[in-house]
């Protein structure tokens, strides 16, 4: 057994690409090493990456294959043979086994007798398959955006290959990739090392290696260097915490091989500007960690995350630098704040003329009188329900919601957008529902995202992505695979989200009828339950076997969806679910069968029904039905699946006594009536022929 170390170099890879890259690479080697018989499945792989290098490590390789054997099928032996005599096509076949015609054997297989040839592989060098393989592996890598660096070349990568190691243990493979050969050499700190060769001996060496050269290329172990360098260097600053910012740490971690800390100083009457527009300056403009008080309120400093060690007077420099650029960010910020307060928000409205939303849909004027009508549509619904909702309130948020399209800071930091609008609509007295609505109305952008903090939020959140999809639905702009230029399923995903963590009374139906989009309804609704399924499985965590039967079953309710998925999920361990399960399938396959055949069903007379196991399934079904469906009005589901799961002994006995598809037409009809009736009162929950069984 041996270590397999391959490092990648490049030139700077932007810091959103490298995470994906590293778990790719490190699955196309787990892959590629597996199918070569080189490794275990369950072989220790590690991986580590820098802005300038992708890395893998694969613990206990196979110095040499093992030798191999496949089955070869050939041409049936009625084209493989002519007067007891082999033809063309078996000694084809032959010469494609490399074994004499003598050594081709007959074999029975569905299709009737063909010739079989048995190919034995003998096994080669790790090193032989690792350095033919691995360049397809590297030139598969996906990248979002990618490019040519070598002219009249094909190859295209995130950036170009520097260099690249490969080490089976303490020997080179000589693996080559766009021009690149390995080595064994690898590379350090651009700055703090300088740009000579380091050699690196074994795999074992690697991590060490690199850290004498100033890389620390373990991410988790340089993500924890950030954390405490900002932690120290915040104590300068008394009763001071740096805000944390989860994604921020992921993003400088990934910008640096060497990371430490600098802190930075700005006038404190820039604090007059509000605290989003300096956090977003701060963060999505200079990577800068904001400081707080132990108020939580902002105070005159950032943080920079720096990828070199600098002495006192390089930090001297840094730091001013830095600050330097910041005011001026924070110039342009308050000029554009102020400028903007000289036209308020309800004066803006008119100029949403001259912004276009989507050329077929006209501009945002078009499109904040389309969601001032759907948001109106859902608000009448909900207000319905009895629960409180401030429908004025609601109307002015549309009204307004999209009028900071048209100022100069929204122009500057596009990343603010509706944030500004809110601002802006609270410093011009704007009611509370009015500027927090405002503020929300693009939440949540992500899964990961908070939902509106209010009720006109969450509603004028939901009415401006369903009009979204619905306008781009009715021009026939659907997703289609992995393309969504307009962003439909982050849309749809942020509607089933709402729904799911909120106590808002809308069903999806409810949303997709309140767009006005009639001819398109079906698709829109259709469009929201797959990214509701897709939400159940994939955010919640459901088994697809189980979201699929809850589904099929009908979700137009997302929280009653999800209790569903919740109910059937806690029963399935059960043997009498596992086992009325398999009947409902079995219920579901006779009923199907017998439609196809246009079979006749007497659905709700039982009079013709009289063999003492179809009699007592009668009784007993409809002794449940009732308490099933009180039950499932209450949501009470748990115990729904239990009285359900009861009936696995009478539908058991009529199963062993019973022959549904007898000769006589009145009898079947009954009985298969009788089957159809279960389903349709026992479906309602989950169909329950979906279900997967162990076994």
């Amino acid at each position: 057994m041996a270590d397999f170390l391959f490092e990648l170099g490049l030139e700077e890879i932007p810091a959103r690409m490298i995470v994906a890259a590293e778990a790719e690479l490190t699955l196309r080697l787990r892959e590629m090493l597996g199918r070569e018989r080189l490794i275990v499945e369950d072989a220790r792989i590690e991986s580590f990456s820098t802005p300038r290098r992708l890395a893998v490590l694969v613990h206990d390789v196979v110095l040499q294959q093992a030798d191999a054997e496949e089955e070869l099928t050939g041409p049936p032996m009625k084209a493989a043979y002519r007067d007891g005599q082999p033809t063309p096509a078996a000694l084809a076949f032959a010469k494609k086994a490399s074994v004499d015609v003598s050594d081709l054997r007959t074999i029975l297989n569905a299709k009737g007798e063909y010739l079989a040839a048995t190919v034995r592989h003998a096994g080669r060098p790790a090193a032989e398959v690792i350095a033919s393989e691995l360049p397809r592996e590297i030139a598969a890598i996906y990248w979002a955006k990618n490019m040519y660096w070598r002219a009249g070349k094909p190859e295209r990568f995130v950036r170009p290959v520097q260099w690249m190691l490969a080490l089976l243990d303490s020997e080179a493979v000589p693996v080559e990739w766009a021009g690149c050969k390995t080595g064994t050499v690898t590379y350090g700190h651009r700055v703090l090392h300088g740009g000579s060769p380091i050699p690196v001996s074994s795999p074992a060496q690697y991590l060490q290696v690199l850290r004498n050269a100033m890389v620390i290329a373990d991410v988790e172990t340089r993500r924890e260097r950030v954390r405490k360098a900002l932690d120290r260097v915040t104590r300068i600053v008394p009763d001071a915490r740096w805000r944390e910012d989860h994604a921020l740490v992921d993003k400088v971690t990934h910008m640096t091989e060497w990371p430490s800390v600098l802190l930075g100083n700005f006038e404190a009457e820039y604090l007059q500007l509000p605290e989003e527009v300096l956090v977003t300056v701060m963060r999505d403009h200079q990577n800068y960690f904001a400081v707080e008080g132990t108020d939580g309120k902002l105070l005159p400093h950032f943080l920079a995350v720096l990828n070199t060690e600098a002495n006192e007077r390089v930090s001297g420099i840094i730091r001013h630098g830095n600050e330097r650029v910041l005011r001026a960010r924070f110039n342009d910020a308050r000029f554009f704040y102020e400028f903007d307060q000289r036209i308020p928000l309800s004066e803006r409205t008119a100029l949403l003329e001259k912004v276009t939303f989507q050329k077929e849909l006209g501009s945002y004027a078009a499109k904040s009188e389309r969601v001032r009508a759907i948001a109106a549509k859902l608000g009448e619904t909900v207000a319905h329900t009895g629960k409180t909702v401030d429908l004025p309130a609601l109307d002015e948020a549309a009204r307004l919601a999209k009028t900071d399209l048209t100022s100069e800071l929204v122009k500057e930091f596009t990343e603010l957008q509706g944030i500004v609008g809110g601002l802006y609509a609270r410093a011009q007295g704007s009611s509370e529902a009015v500027w927090m609505a405002i503020y929300d109305q693009y939440l949540p952008a992500s899964m990961e995202d908070g939902t509106p903090r209010t009720t006109q939020g969450l509603l004028l959140s939901i009415a401006d992505k369903a009009d979204t999809i619905a306008g781009m639905f009715g021009l026939g702009l659907q997703p289609t695979g992995s393309k969504d230029p307009f962003a439909l399923r982050r849309a749809a995903n942020g509607i089933v989200k709402m729904l799911a963590e909120s106590a808002l009374p809308l069903t999806l139906s409810a949303v997709a009828n309140a767009t006005g989009q009639h001819a398109a309804f079906a698709t829109v609704s259709g469009f929201l339950k797959e990214r509701l399924e897709w939400y159940l499985r994939e955010v919640r965590g459901g088994d697809y076997d189980i979201v699929k039967a809850v589904m099929a079953a009908g979700a137009d309710d997302v929280r009653d969806a999800m209790s569903r998925v919740d109910a059937v999920t806690t029963a399935r361990d059960s043997e009498d679910f596992a086992a009325i399960s398999a009947a409902f399938k079995r219920m579901r396959n006779i009923v199907e069968q017998a439609k196809a055949k246009g079979e006749n069903f007497s659905i709700g007379t039982s009079a013709s029904l009289s063999e003492d196991a179809e009699v007592q399934l009668v009784t007993e079904a409809r002794k449940r039905a009732e308490a099933v469906e009180a039950l499932q009005s209450k949501g009470n589901y748990d115990a729904a699946l239990l009285m359900i799961a009861e009936l696995r002994p009478y539908v058991d006995t009529f199963f062993d006594k019973v022959m549904v598809m007898v000769p006589d037409a009145d009898l079947r009809a009954a009985r298969l009536g009788l089957l159809q009736s279960i389903l349709d009162d026992f479906s309602k929950i989950a169909d329950f022929s979906e279900i997967v069984l162990a076994g």
